[in-house]
């Protein structure tokens, strides 16, 4: 090898290296899960136990509708207060269709002291956790905050954040003994979080699904007839993530106040 490669391989590995440490500096939250209903009034006023969802309509507020014709579907926005601080649902309805198939990898959304917490299944090593919670901790900067396991009742769960539970909404994965697969079905959407730079953010996701596997599903960019940038990917384990623009999302937020 000449010393001119060993250069430019050492280059690399350092520039990669500081590029993972970009999650961890960065300024991210949870802003919202994604689901989509055949029915977006019908959902809203009576019926959201027919997505999984623990709600209530004296809990959750509707915070604000959107329709974009031209992508051909249109949004709602349940939560405790304004998007801006707070965590919310967003619902999606894609003209024309009536039905999805919630699957059996989605738990349930859960309300507890005013804040969310997301279950999702998937598979999970007996000894570590699943390549899907590896690369959100790494791509996207989510800490372990607690693990419990229950051979009694054959779970193993992994509660994954940006802070305490007790504070700010987490992720909940789970794993059931002896059960590797589960179907999505294509009513959940995805997770969004925030990030203060969606194209470095794709780089850091680019470098770690390379390693880890998953893959980019949308190159960073700005959504047709909104302009948020965005890029998105799938974990290992398939679950879709979204990466937004937090300058964007509070101008596109400004927009329809």
């Amino acid at each position: 090898m000449l010393y001119s490669d060993w250069y430019l391989i050492m280059a690399e590995v350092a520039c990669n290296a500081e590029l993972l440490e970009w999650p961890k500096k960065d300024k991210r939250r949870l802003l919202h899960v994604v689901y989509r209903v055949g029915d977006l009034d019908r959902t809203i006023k009576y019926d959201p136990m027919r997505i999984k969802l623990k709600l209530w309509a004296t809990v959750l507020y509707l915070l604000r509708k959107r329709d974009v014709p031209e992508e051909k579907y249109s949004n709602a926005f349940l939560g405790f207060g304004p998007e801006q601080t707070n965590f919310v649902v967003e619902l999606t309805y894609n003209y024309g269709v009536t039905s999805y198939d919630i699957g059996t990898g989605l738990g349930i959304l859960q309300l507890h002291r005013r804040m969310f917490t997301s279950w999702l299944k998937t598979y999970v090593p007996k000894v570590a956790l699943s390549l899907g919670s590896l690369v959100q901790s790494k791509a996207l900067g989510m800490k372990l905050l607690r693990r419990i396991d229950n051979p009694q009742y054959k779970y193993t769960l992994a509660m994954i954040g940006y802070a305490d539970e007790y504070e700010t909404t987490v992720l909940e994965l789970t794993y059931n003994y002896d059960v590797t697969e589960y179907s999505k079905g294509n009513a959940y959407a995805q997770v969004a979080i925030g990030t203060d730079d969606v194209y470095k953010s794709a780089e850091v996701v680019s470098l770690v699904t390379q390693e880890l596997g998953g893959k980019i599903t949308r190159p960073p960019g700005p959504l047709p007839g909104i302009n948020t940038k965005i890029t998105s990917f799938l974990d290992p384990d398939g679950w879709k993530t979204v990466l937004v623009d937090n300058e964007d999302f509070l101008k596109e937020l400004q927009k329809e106040e």
